[in-house]
């Protein structure tokens, strides 16, 4: 009977496909066209990629994992994706809070960076900001900043997916005195990292307001020669908008779309101010919308037409925008959640943007703003391996009708417990495996200290 069964085991081994990873919970949250949810589902890994996603009965049936991670008191599903933050900006986390953005960037935001952005500045920030995103469950981000080479380099560090946009603005910053050298070295940085397999290179002009003309039509015609997406802030105030009109009549997106700028994969952060007209060109030049519900409301900006821009077709994810007074972390859950109860409240209506759709924003409509939802944003065979495991066995997590309505409204960033990037563990029982985590925290604190004293 012995030999019996050892030959059985030996016929099963040999007919079984092999998996690098096998990873199984009580629920498997899909984010597939069917919105399928497998209770006690399973994902197979091989490579970077997903070999087969279903109920773990048929996964271990059909795949033999040389690693597992079981979690039966836990949702798996994929890695949130985030359209819009700056995140070296963590380490000016607080530094001005409760002010109008012109105020809060013109008063302070220019003249600390002025004074204290440097390739070091940023390679630590972006360590935390890395940190914190990963610990909560982000797997991919879209950044804006100086210095971008380096913020690829820490999130390659970090074993993050990133889509990383070099700013470009009409004044002298940090690494680039004139918009002509921010161009060159922009060029430079997509040459660098084009065919990566985590960054994604991009154009980021900071937005209409502070860039000339010319530099945007240049900016556009950059990103098309390398096939990058251009990042761009739009309509993201009132001023913003009356200035545009009163200057050319036109609205901002209006504008932007006359200069040829939509004319490629584009990121338009933010788009409270839109008109209808305005949604209509979005829709029709296939602009990706990063909603930032954290930042609108704490810098009292305004409330963006979620809704209807979803109703009309347009590709709208969810950014934190980030930390220095925009918003003071780089929680998506807590974007998820707001997102869901802002245009509730603004409508009126308890059904204008439910659960479901505020977990597809943070996902595969993410990736889809970004143009790689045929690689990231849903678990299914043949996509990359970015997923997160989140705890229910938490108070906050018991009891549970609706694993969607719980991720949504009830899980918070500190239950994720594990995470993996490109099919590559870097989160395990809440720890990071890829940095160094009481070093960064110990540098951060050293830069407040270098910060606050600029400051002076």
């Amino acid at each position: 009977m012995l030999r019996i069964c050892s030959f059985f085991l030996f016929v099963f081994a040999l007919s079984a496909e092999q998996a690098d990873w096998i990873w199984s919970a009580r629920y498997v949250i899909t984010e597939d066209a069917t919105h399928r949810v497998i209770e006690n589902g399973a994902v197979a890994v091989r490579g970077a990629r997903i070999l087969a996603v279903g109920p773990r009965a048929e996964i271990d049936a059909r795949f033999t994992g040389v690693r597992r991670l079981d979690r039966p008191d836990a949702i798996l599903a994929p890695g949130l994706i985030d359209t819009h933050t700056h995140a070296a900006m963590s380490l000016f986390r607080g530094i001005a809070n409760d002010l109008r953005l012109q105020d809060w960037l013109e008063k302070f935001i220019f003249p600390a960076e002025a004074k204290n952005v440097t390739p070091d500045f940023v390679r630590w920030g972006t360590r935390l900001g890395c940190l914190e995103m990963l610990l909560g469950g982000t797997t991919t981000f879209t950044d804006m900043y100086y210095f971008e080479d380096v913020v690829a380099e820490a999130a390659k560090e970090a074993g993050m997916r990133g889509v990383l946009g070099e700013t470009i603005i009409g004044f002298p910053v940090p690494d680039n005195k004139t918009p002509a050298d921010a161009l060159r070295f922009t060029e430079r940085y997509l040459a660098r990292f084009a065919g990566d397999p985590l960054i994604v290179p991009a154009v980021a002009p900071h937005a209409l307001y502070t860039n000339s003309d010319e530099t945007l039509k240049a900016a556009r015609a950059l990103a098309n020669r390398f096939h990058a997406p251009l990042v761009i802030h739009v309509a993201e105030t009132r001023k913003e908008v009356d200035d545009e009109l009163a200057k050319r009549h036109t609205t901002p997106v209006g504008t932007l779309d006359r200069l040829g700028i939509f004319n490629g994969r584009t990121v338009a952060a933010h788009c409270v101010w839109v008109t209808e007209a305005d949604m209509a060109i979005l829709k029709a030049r296939d602009v990706g919308v990063a909603h930032c519900p954290s930042s609108n409301m704490m810098l009292a900006s305004g409330v963006a037409p979620v809704v209807r821009m979803l109703a009309l077709g347009i590709h709208v994810g969810l950014g934190p925008d980030g930390p220095a007074g925009s918003n003071n972390d780089f929680n998506l859950f807590e974007e998820m959640d707001l997102a869901a109860k802002l245009q509730k409240v603004t409508a009126r209506d308890p059904q204008a943007l439910s659960a479901a759709t505020a977990l597809d924003m943070a996902t595969i409509g993410g990736a889809r703003v970004l143009g790689m939802e045929k690689e990231i944003g849903s678990l299914e065979t043949g996509k990359l391996a970015d997923m997160i495991v989140v705890r229910l066995d938490r108070p906050n997590a018991v009891p549970l009708y609706d694993p969607i309505s719980q991720m949504v409204y009830a899980l918070k960033a500190d239950d994720v417990r594990d995470v993996m990037v490109n099919g590559k563990p870097v989160v395990r029982d809440g720890s990071i495996l890829t940095l160094n985590e009481p070093q960064i925290l110990e540098k951060a604190r050293e830069y407040r200290d270098k910060i606050r004293a600029s400051l002076r």
